[in-house]
């Protein structure tokens, strides 16, 4: 029993891992698709974009998929779909291949984020749990920085290409312990939401696009306001909701829920600006701009393996404080970089108190935002996790990247962008405070 526990959480946090290292690929290999394709900046962007509309809009969708026809069969279906967009993107020749191909690899890993948080809530029970939750959230912070390391070694050693080469004997390995070690479920009764469906997803497209768009970004943020408005009311009176409201019934996870967004808010920004500033102004290359990233990925990977000892002696809400808080404190410091203050103490340091607040952090929210659901809900909820991470993401990763341009100077243009991320996780650190932990005591 315990060995297939293990398998189980191998095809989990592999899985989760894939679609963190697609995204650090495309941060750390930007210069070469676009010099390989002949790309323009516009279309370089769209790379990014295309998965980032299709991934946001169908996440709802694909959680609860889940909970309606089986986990297996829908994560198998994502595999799939994933695999097959991996190889597409490897062997685009062109601009049109390459968004394409991308946006077709959105929508498995939309399906692949929260069924296989899903899978964790039906397999693991008391500890068993808070330790895989642990491990989980650990991915998202630890695979993301380690995807920086790999996909400047692949763009700088080798080729963007293979970093999404890669992804297909993965998904093959992972399709066949999917079929030995996941139990077959068929799900529970019930017809999927049609209205919400179709209405969260063109939703969220919109709002996404009204994010990442180069054009009438104002029309399709009002598309997306009418059509959530819609999707929300239909909610509430659909006999089989496509996001239940009653899981907004909850303070603790409303807290996690709006906690994540402003915090993967920031940590998407950072993640994305910082590799630039150590390479624009330190002279580091990509893969020693991936590498630069080791400080908090080991010091991230440290705690994150504490998390669940560290949970059982204060608490989720108390640890998620201290984490959100401190995680504040080294993006403030490094919000004073300055090239005369060098790698070591105007990133290196800072990087090591943000690793420490990012191990404490990530898991807490995820096991906050899935916090005291059935597993009749599972799904959804893991869906509307992932939705906040993706949405919250995009958006800070906008509000951070805009900060910066409106300065002439990259160094004070970085400061201020990182400054406003900073105030971001002060906002999530009182998300915790006033929701989460009395939630917690009751």
């Amino acid at each position: 029993m315990k060995k297939k526990l293990d398998w189980i959480l191998v095809v989990i946090l592999a899985s989760y891992f894939m679609i963190l290292l697609d995204n650090s690929i495309i941060f750390t290999g930007t210069v070469k698709i676009a010099g390989d394709l002949n790309l323009s900046q516009s279309e370089l962007s769209w790379v990014s974009s295309a998965y980032s509309l299709t991934f946001g809009g169908f996440l709802l969708l694909g959680g609860r998929a889940g909970d309606l026809f089986g986990r297996r069969r829908i994560f198998q279906i994502g595999l799939v779909i994933f695999g097959l967009g991996s190889l597409l993107v490897g062997l685009a020749a062109n601009a049109p291949m390459i968004i394409g191909a991308r946006a077709f690899q959105g929508i498995g890993s939309s399906i692949l984020a929260p069924t296989t948080l899903a899978i964790l809530m039906d397999t693991y029970r008391g500890e068993h749990q808070i330790r895989a939750i642990s491990y989980y959230g650990a991915m998202a912070g630890i695979g993301a920085s380690v995807s920086l390391v790999i996909g400047g070694l692949f763009a700088s050693l080798l080729t963007w290409r293979m970093g999404f080469f890669i992804n297909v004997p993965i998904s093959i390995w992972m399709y066949y312990l999917s079929v030995k070690y996941l139990s077959k479920n068929e799900g529970h009764s019930g017809k999927l939401d049609w209205i919400g469906t179709i209405t969260s997803l063109f939703g969220m497209i919109a709002l996404v696009y009204s994010i990442v768009g180069d054009w009438m970004k104002l029309p399709f943020a009002l598309l997306a306001l009418v059509l959530l408005v819609i999707f929300v009311i239909n909610e509430g009176k659909s006999n089989q909701p496509i996001m239940p409201l009653r899981l907004f019934n909850d303070r603790e996870r409303i807290g996690a829920y709006l906690g994540r967004f402003l915090y993967m808010g920031t940590m998407l920004g950072f993640w994305f600006i910082t590799p630039q500033i150590m390479q624009n102004q330190l002279g580091l290359t990509p893969l020693m701009a991936g590498i630069g990233f080791f400080p908090l990925t080991i010091v991230n990977f440290i705690v994150a393996l504490r998390v669940a000892d560290l949970t059982a002696k204060f608490g989720n809400a108390k640890l998620l404080a201290f984490g959100t808080a401190i995680t504040f404190v080294g993006m403030t410091w490094m919000s004073f970089f300055t090239p005369s203050t060098g790698y070591w103490l105007g990133i290196a340091l800072p990087m090591l108190i943000i690793g420490v607040g990012q191990g404490l952090t990530l898991s807490p929210f995820t096991a906050a935002g899935v916090a005291n659901t059935n597993l009749q809900d599972a799904g959804a909820a893991s869906g509307v996790v992932n939705v906040m991470h993706q949405i919250g993401g995009s958006i800070g990763l906008s509000i951070l990247v805009a900060t910066q341009s409106m300065f002439k100077s990259p160094v004070f243009g970085f400061q201020h962008a990182i400054k406003v991320g900073a105030v971001m996780l002060l906002l999530s650190t009182m998300c915790v405070i006033l929701l989460i932990i009395p939630a917690d005591k009751n």
